[in-house]
């Protein structure tokens, strides 16, 4: 299955008064080859197991397989992977007919907010709210798994 995706940085904490729900995700990378990483995630209490492939020339869209795991194996699976834990709040926004995933990351990333918003075609339209910023699409540091080898905080 291929993922279409956009990105940005978010210009200020107003979308958290539009949220509709916040998790808490911790995350690791059993491998960040951009070939194909494996990513192992606990979200609330859910466990999930997920491979991304390339992204395409734009950094729009890429394979990815994502597979539900029961979270204690998520735990196991998440202390044996590569150095650099990804630790963040995900803020769920609807605007119009589409879900913007905001992410405020923690530790390491502290201060950096990122946007995402999935589309059924690269050039699909959607309504941009008034908190959204710059767009980083295809920008590779903003990839979770760059941001676990150089994080934000070390970027100056």
């Amino acid at each position: 299955m291929n993922e279409i995706e956009r990105k940005f940085l978010v210009a200020s904490e107003a979308f958290k008064e539009e949220a509709q729900n916040k998790a808490h995700i911790v995350q690791g990378f059993l491998n960040k080859d951009p070939q194909r990483t494996v990513r192992i995630r606990i979200k609330g209490n859910q466990g999930f197991i997920t491979v991304k492939g390339k992204s395409n020339a734009s950094g729009t869209s890429r394979f990815e397989w994502e597979k539900e795991i029961p979270v204690d194996e998520a735990e196991h699976l998440i202390a044996i992977c590569e150095k650099g834990i990804i630790d963040k709040y995900r803020y769920d926004i609807k605007v119009g007919n589409h879900l913007f995933e905001v992410d405020e990351f923690l530790g390491d990333n502290q201060g950096l907010i990122i946007a995402e918003v999935e589309l059924s075609s690269e050039g699909e339209t959607f309504s941009k709210p008034a908190w959204l910023g710059k767009e980083v699409t295809g920008d590779i540091r903003y990839y979770n798994s760059q941001l676990s080898k150089h994080p934000f905080t070390e970027w100056t």
